[in-house]
């Protein structure tokens, strides 16, 4: 026959076993926060043998800086029950030789003939604190190497982006280029024949008028020559000024010049442009000398004078006023020719754009889109009014 084993055991000894072999430390006080007892774990933990804290408040291991530990405990007391101890804050105890510890607290309260007692029970959470501190410097670290990513593949984009502008800048330019090029072979061989075949005509007739001495047709057709000439000058100056701006060659280099002489110099060679009764006239106002680029200016002001010629009918004067102050050069082109057209004028500096009223006359489309371009690097604005039938003012202003 079995006999049952007795496993029943003294339940103070059980208890004292658990007090004295407990890995948390636990520490009991009174309702003063008198400690009364304290298991080896606890004594371990704040570096104290078990004796030397009996007696001692529990404010004796709590650092100065929690001063309002007291004032929690009595509250505590008034209404005990089992809790963790200041939930969601960190807590820190204060071992013998004045160092902290990070902790966790759990409060049991109990009672029985002698008064009231709380039992607290301590883990010491350094190694865990450590590991999240290393976690957190991880993550920390991980962040940051991931912001460092991303901000490396945003600029790598960036860079793709502004490579794939470059190169859709770069396929518009040759585009415009390659159409430039294939406008240019076109009206470049319509506009050189017919003043070729002008010079052509009127040097055998010049030679036949020689043999005949008849002098007012001879001079006839070499006033024709002479404007063929002009007219050929004129395009191949238009199609080499595209051509310095398209490379990027043409720079401002402003120097110091004298109005009324640099406007006369540009007036004896436009002389030989005119046409019969053709006069330019020049008036100036203001200060005599003003900064500017001369080769820029004298590329703009052959381009407007040489249109107010060719679109002015015989007789018609070209007048020039240029007005200097210490903070612009202001030059204004008059003309009293065929004027341009209100739907004209939307168009007026595009390339190779060319009025209605203006097909007649030769020339490449091209005189004024350069004028703007060359009053551009200038930092120049370039203005014009203009009315069909009654003539035309380019007016362009220069800072100083």
């Amino acid at each position: 026959m079995n006999h049952p084993i007795n496993t029943k055991i003294d339940s103070n000894q059980g208890i004292d076993a658990l007090f004295l072999y407990a890995t948390e430390g636990i520490i009991i006080s009174n309702e003063k926060g008198e400690i009364i007892r304290v298991n080896p774990s606890a004594g371990k933990l704040f570096g104290y043998h078990e004796d030397e804290l009996t007696g001692k408040t529990v404010e004796t291991l709590i650092p100065k800086r929690f001063s309002n530990h007291t004032s929690h405990r009595e509250k505590y007391n008034e209404s005990p029950h089992p809790r963790s101890m200041a939930t969601g804050m960190e807590l820190y105890g204060l071992k013998k030789d004045g160092s902290e510890l990070p902790i966790e607290i759990s409060l049991s309260p109990y009672s029985n003939d002698e008064g009231k007692f709380v039992v607290a029970f301590i883990v010491d959470i350094t190694t865990r604190k450590q590991a999240e501190e290393k976690m957190k410097n991880y993550s920390a670290e991980l962040e940051k190497q991931v912001k460092n990513r991303t901000m490396i593949l945003e600029e790598a984009i960036q860079e793709l982006e502004k490579t794939k502008k470059d190169l859709h800048n770069a396929l518009d330019k040759e585009k415009e280029l390659n159409e430039l090029k294939s406008r240019f072979v076109s009206m470049a061989s319509h506009e050189f024949r017919t003043p070729l075949t002008t010079m052509l005509s009127s040097l055998s007739l010049v030679t036949k008028y020689g043999e005949k001495k008849d002098l007012e047709s001879q001079n006839k057709h070499v006033g024709k020559i002479k404007t063929a000439i002009n007219t050929l000058t004129d395009i191949l100056n238009d199609f080499l000024s595209v051509s310095k701006l398209e490379e990027g060659k043409v720079h401002n280099m402003p120097e110091l010049l004298t109005i009324n002489i640099y406007i006369a110099d540009i007036i004896s060679e436009m002389k030989l442009m005119t046409m019969e009764g053709q006069n330019i006239i020049h008036q100036h106002s203001g200060n005599i000398s003003a900064m500017v680029d001369k080769k820029l200016l004298k590329n703009v002001l052959f381009n407007l004078i040489s249109n107010a010629i060719k679109f002015s009918p015989n007789g018609e004067h070209v007048e020039i006023s240029t007005s200097a102050s210490n903070s612009t050069l202001k030059i204004s082109v008059k003309d009293i020719g065929i004027g341009i057209s209100k739907i004209d004028q939307q168009h007026l500096f595009e390339r190779f754009f060319r009025g209605h009223n203006a097909t007649h006359i030769q020339g490449t489309g091209l005189g004024l889109n350069i004028v703007a371009k060359y009053a551009e690097l200038m930092n120049a604005s370039i203005d014009f009014k203009s009315e069909e039938n009654k003539g035309t003012t380019f007016t362009i202003i220069i800072p100083q």
